[in-house]
């Protein structure tokens, strides 16, 4: 194909991405009267060229392209979000800013697997999560600066402060305060709040080892202090993953993977934070190559 022509429908596309706004290949395919596969190259060579971006939601097996300054348009998309990872887009939109450490485990991660929504960053040595669409680069976690004259009392600056000024992490943390002191100690708080580090750390553990493997996380099943269990995609098929958050498991801990993946009717994967015993594998081997069980009667 010569060069001009080359370049016409590279142009032809960018005219689209600006009409339509994010578009998945099938459309632009569509419109340019040419293979998905010809405008996937296409696509990626005007990636390459930094003329547009991909996102990193897909829609299918695919992603959705845009021209850099389009990304308050990828909202039309979230429908495709997975269950959980919907359920922290929703969040996120309605408060605009999120504490990590206030939401729920399964939040947390879904939050992580939202780039082009949920924008990191920390304020405080708190890990915040922005809604995309938000022009403000922060959020104060102290009370806003009140200018008041020099004869006004420090006291009533930080009571004015507490009943107009909060903001709604504030709230929701002198909200946590209050119920801390009339149901725990603070040495129940202590405990509390190194669980949460502990599982925190666990989190990161299980979301980096997936993504130096490709593996996809699509769903949260469920999660308890001793193990996380995932519906992710691995080379293109559907698996429930359990991932226990302990050194050595055992065949109580896959025969209970297994009967979630039963329950799913999907095969399982398993991690760990040590090696299978040499006993362990033994037994697996064994069962694998198992065909049949009789009673004698």
């Amino acid at each position: 194909m010569p060069a001009q022509d080359t370049s016409k429908i590279k142009e032809k596309i960018l005219e689209i991405l600006r009409r339509r706004g994010p578009c998945l290949p099938v459309h632009i395919s569509s419109e340019i009267n040419m293979s998905i596969l010809f405008t996937s190259a296409f696509l990626s060579e005007l990636v390459s060229e930094k003329k547009i971006r991909m996102s990193y939601m897909k829609v299918g097996s695919s992603p959705i392209y845009l021209i850099p300054g389009q990304e308050n348009l990828l909202e039309k998309f979230a429908s495709y979000l997975k269950s959980k990872e919907r359920d922290a887009f929703e969040l996120l939109k309605k408060n605009k800013f999120l504490v990590d450490f206030q939401q729920e485990p399964a939040i947390r991660v879904a939050l992580r697997a939202i780039k082009d929504f949920a924008i990191p960053f920390e304020e405080k040595d708190k890990l915040i999560w922005k809604y995309y669409t938000e022009k403000s680069s922060g959020i104060r976690l102290a009370a806003p600066i009140v200018h008041s004259k020099p004869q006004i009392k420090k006291e009533e600056i930080l009571e004015k402060k507490e009943e107009k000024n909060l903001d709604i992490f504030e709230k929701e943390k002198k909200a946590q305060k209050e119920i801390s002191k009339k149901t725990t100690s603070k040495k129940t708080t202590r405990k509390t709040s190194a669980y949460d580090k502990k599982n925190e750390r666990f989190f990161n553990k299980v979301k980096e080892f997936l993504d130096k493997k490709e593996i996809k996380i699509s769903d949260i099943e469920g999660f308890s202090k001793s193990d996380l269990i995932l519906k992710v995609v691995d080379g293109g098929t559907e698996k429930i993953l359990v991932a226990y958050n302990k050194k050595r498991i055992g065949e109580t801990e896959i025969l209970n993977a297994y009967k979630k993946a039963s329950e799913k009717e999907l095969p399982y994967m398993i991690l760990s934070l040590g090696e299978p015993s040499k006993k362990l594998m033994n037994f697996v081997r064994a069962i694998r190559n198992l065909s049949k069980i009789y009673k004698i009667t």
